[in-house]
C-alpha cells in the first residue's frame, strides 16, 4: 500500500499540534501568581527549575546524554548575569543575554569531550567541570565573593517600568514568560529536522550514522542549545534573587533538577514542568512539615515511584497489572 506524501507531512505535524489541555495548563500557570499571590517567591522558583530541567531534558530525554554536572552551566549563568548587572549594566534583559551567551560557550566547548564518550565518561566529565568552575569562583574570591557570594547585586526594573517587589510578583512572572519562550522554542526543536535526527541518534546511533548523518555535530549542537537554557535559568534565579554564591555550582543543584526530571518523566516536554512543580511543592511542604527528614519522604517518593512505575502510581487501579 502506497502512502501519500501528504499523509506522512500531516503524521509528522501531529505532534507538534496544541492540544486543548495544554492551552488550559498554560492559563493557569499564568494564573499562579494571581491566586497564590503570597506565594510568589516559590512561584518563581518552580518557574527556574522548570527551565533547568528543561534544559537538561533536551539532553537526557531527547539525546540520551547523561549528565551530573548540569550545574556548570547554571552557575555559569548565574554568577555571569550577577556580575554584568554589577559592574556593566543593571538591565535585566541584557543579563539574561549575557549568562544564555555563557551557558552556550561553554556547552560549545566542553562537547568536544563528550560527544566521544560513553556514559560513565560522561557522568565523570560533566560532573569534573561542574567541580572545577566550583573551586575557580572559590579561588578568584575578589571577583566572585567566594564563600560570602557575590553580594550588591542591584538589578534595574524590568522593561524600564516594573521593579522587583519584595514579594516576588514581577519576578515570577517575568520568570514565568522566560519559561513560555524556551518552552515554545524547545517545541520547535523537538519536531524539527534536528530534533527527529536526534531523537534517532539516542535510539540507534550507528544506524544514524549509516544514513550518512553527522552523529558528533548533531550532538554538540543539542549540547550547546542545552547549556545555554541553563544558563538562562541560572541568570534568572540571580537576577531575581539578586544574590550569587557558591551553591549554585554545588552538586546538589545538578541533583534537584535530576529528581525533579525523573519525578515528571524524561523524553516529554512538560515533564519538567510537571516535576519541577511537584518537587518544588514537595520540598516546600515537606521541610515544613518536618525540617531536618524532609529528603526522607522525598527519597521514599522516589522509592515508590521507581517500584511501582509513574503510570501506576498515578493510577492505583494499575497496581496489580501486569503489563509494565
Amino acid at each position: 500500500m502506497k502512502i501519500a506524501p501528504e499523509q506522512v507531512m500531516a503524521s509528522l505535524r501531529r505532534p507538534a499540534r496544541w492540544r486543548a489541555w495544554e492551552i488550559v495548563a498554560w492559563v493557569l500557570i499564568w494564573a499562579m501568581p494571581l491566586v497564590f499571590t503570597q506565594h510568589a517567591a516559590l512561584i518563581n522558583e518552580i518557574a527556574i527549575l522548570a527551565l533547568f530541567a528543561l534544559s537538561l531534558d533536551l539532553i537526557l530525554g531527547y539525546a540520551g546524554i547523561v549528565s551530573l554536572g548540569h550545574a556548570a552551566f547554571f552557575g555559569l549563568g548565574a554568577y555571569g548575569a550577577a556580575l554584568f548587572a554589577k559592574h556593566v549594566m543593571p538591565d535585566p534583559l541584557v543579563g539574561l543575554v549575557v549568562g544564555t551567551v555563557l551557558g552556550a560557550l561553554l556547552g560549545a566547548l566542553t562537547s568536544p569531550m563528550i560527544v566521544r564518550g560513553t556514559d560513565l565518561t560522561r557522568l565523570m566529565v560533566t560532573m569534573g567541570v561542574a567541580l572545577v568552575l566550583l573551586e575557580l569562583a572559590n579561588k578568584f574570591d575578589g571577583l566572585t565573593g567566594g564563600a560570602d557570594g557575590l553580594q550588591g547585586v542591584v538589578m534595574g526594573p524590568l522593561l524600564g517600568r516594573f521593579d522587583f517587589d519584595l514579594g516576588g510578583r514581577v519576578a515570577s512572572f517575568y520568570s514565568l514568560t522566560v519559561l513560555f519562550l524556551v518552552f515554545l522554542l524547545m517545541r520547535r526543536i523537538v519536531h524539527s529536522p534536528l530534533g527527529m535526527s536526534v531523537q534517532a541518534l539516542r535510539d540507534n546511533r550507528l544506524r544514524l550514522a549509516a544514513m550518512g548523518h553527522s552523529v558528533n555535530a548533531r550532538l554538540a549542537v543539542v549540547y550547546t542549545v542545552a547549556g545555554g537554557l541553563a544558563g538562562a535559568a541560572g541568570a534568572l534565579l540571580a537576577q531575581t534573587t539578586g544574590f550569587a554564591s557558591l551553591d549554585v555550582f554545588d552538586f546538589h543543584r545538578s541533583a534537584d533538577v535530576m529528581l525533579a526530571l525523573v519525578i515528571g518523566g524524561v523524553g516529554w516536554l512538560w515533564g519538567g514542568l510537571v516535576g519541577a512543580i511537584a518537587f518544588k511543592v514537595m520540598h516546600d511542604l515537606l521541610s515544613a512539615i518536618t525540617p531536618q527528614y524532609w529528603t526522607f519522604w522525598i527519597g521514599l517518593f522516589l522509592v515508590l515511584l521507581m517500584l511501582v512505575g509513574r503510570d501506576r502510581l498515578l493510577h492505583p487501579a494499575r497496581w496489580f497489572s501486569r503489563k509494565p
